[in-house]
């Protein structure tokens, strides 16, 4: 049997910003938070939503300093805004930064106590305040996934926090938000879309509602991402990249991810590497790794792509997808570790923690083939040149 579980309301398409006071009408909510940050306080995007908000009698507050890979720090400073005042919900708008600073806020808010003490293994499934999502990117899906992902600052962690609570009560899915994205972001979190669709598909928890969604999430990415990234004004491909980050969203919501992102997560809070670029570096040698444990669901990935035919054997298509993963990083640029200008010395002397911190994280235990601490250690070693 699968639990499946999504936001109460979704608004999706062209324009569906514009929905977002009529929504908050529709559930009750009048005192919103907006969580966002620098960028779109300062572009006019967080101007334009809380005008949407007051045409419906709506009067929101902001918090505008979200921080990228949000820290403890930052997450505690929106709690405190939050109980300085009488707000009834949680905005989170922008990019996954602010989704996951808002999520954490709105739960720790009402509950009391430490991020630390909310990191998996825990499951907070207490519900804290109403959370409404409106992603600017496509690529996290965290407007649909009861996860968030905190970086605590001091212990050098980032740390995955999953429960119910963490779901939104509502997603504002609207394409034309990402219009004006460059190209580096663009193709960092169109990879990390894909990376949740192909791991929610091969992940040990899958389901035959996860899988339906994530089939139509790499059917969707896979064949706009490039022109998405080369042509960033092409509405059909970013259309399609935002539904597709939509549904990898709640597909691995409902199935989790895997070993990529227990990897990816120990990069991004000891190098400061944005989280889907640190997926997008692992993602070939990842799966090339993990093929073996699950043959018949990447192969069927590679078919639902594209890349291979109905016709070509199952190793036959594995090997066409690894090696299509691989053409599109050096397509879309993506620098390896070494390449990025991590140093190497330090690279080398964390590895043994990376290890450990990726496998705290329960996220390879989902994976086809279950790796150990070793030879965690030696993929990151693969990975870095």
């Amino acid at each position: 049997m699968a639990a499946i579980a999504l936001p109460r309301l979704i608004r999706i398409g062209a324009g569906a910003i514009r929905e977002t006071g009529a929504l908050l009408v529709q559930l009750g909510l009048t005192r919103p938070l907006i969580v966002t940050d620098p960028y779109l306080a300062q572009s006019g995007g967080l101007e334009r939503l809380t005008g949407i908000l007051a045409a419906d009698g709506i009067q929101a507050r902001a918090f505008t300093e979200v921080v990228p890979d949000p820290t403890v720090a930052s997450v505690n400073a929106v709690v405190d805004m939050i109980g300085k005042s009488g707000f009834d919900c949680v905005i989170g708008f922008g990019g996954g930064s602010p989704i996951d600073t808002a999520k954490a806020a709105a739960v720790l808010s009402q509950r009391g106590g430490s991020m630390q003490a909310l990191k998996t293994p825990h499951l907070e499934e207490r519900p804290g305040l109403p959370i409404i999502a409106i992603p600017t990117t496509a690529g996290t899906g965290s407007e649909g996934t009861r996860f968030t992902i905190i970086t605590d600052e001091v212990q050098g962690e980032k740390m995955l926090c999953a429960g119910l609570a963490y779901l939104p009560i509502a997603a504002v899915v609207d394409f034309e938000l990402t219009m004006s994205k460059p190209k580096r972001l663009t193709a960092d979190t169109g990879i990390d879309a894909l990376t949740h669709a192909i791991e929610a598909f091969v992940s040990r928890r899958a389901n035959p509602f996860s899988d339906g969604m994530a089939l139509l999430a790499m059917r969707n990415i896979w064949p706009h991402l490039r022109t998405a990234y080369e042509q960033p004004d092409d509405r059909r491909a970013r259309e399609a990249m935002m539904l597709g980050s939509h549904q990898a969203g709640i597909a691995f919501s409902n199935a989790s991810v895997a070993l990529v992102h227990g990897m990816s997560r120990p990069i991004g809070a000891h190098f400061h590497v944005a989280h889907g670029l640190s997926n997008a570096m692992l993602l070939p040698a990842i799966t090339r790794w993990s093929a073996a444990g699950a043959m018949a669901r990447y192969a069927t990935c590679a078919r639902v792509m594209g890349i291979a035919a109905d016709s070509d054997d199952e190793e036959t298509a594995v090997a066409m997808l690894t090696e299509a993963l691989a053409l599109l990083n050096r397509d879309l640029a993506v620098p390896t570790p070494q390449s990025y200008g991590i140093d190497a010395d330090r690279w080398t002397q964390l590895l043994p923690l990376m290890a450990e911190q990726a496998l705290a994280s329960g996220s390879p235990g989902n994976n086809p083939r279950i790796p150990d601490a070793a030879t965690i250690e030696d993929l990151y070693r693969e990975v870095w040149a």
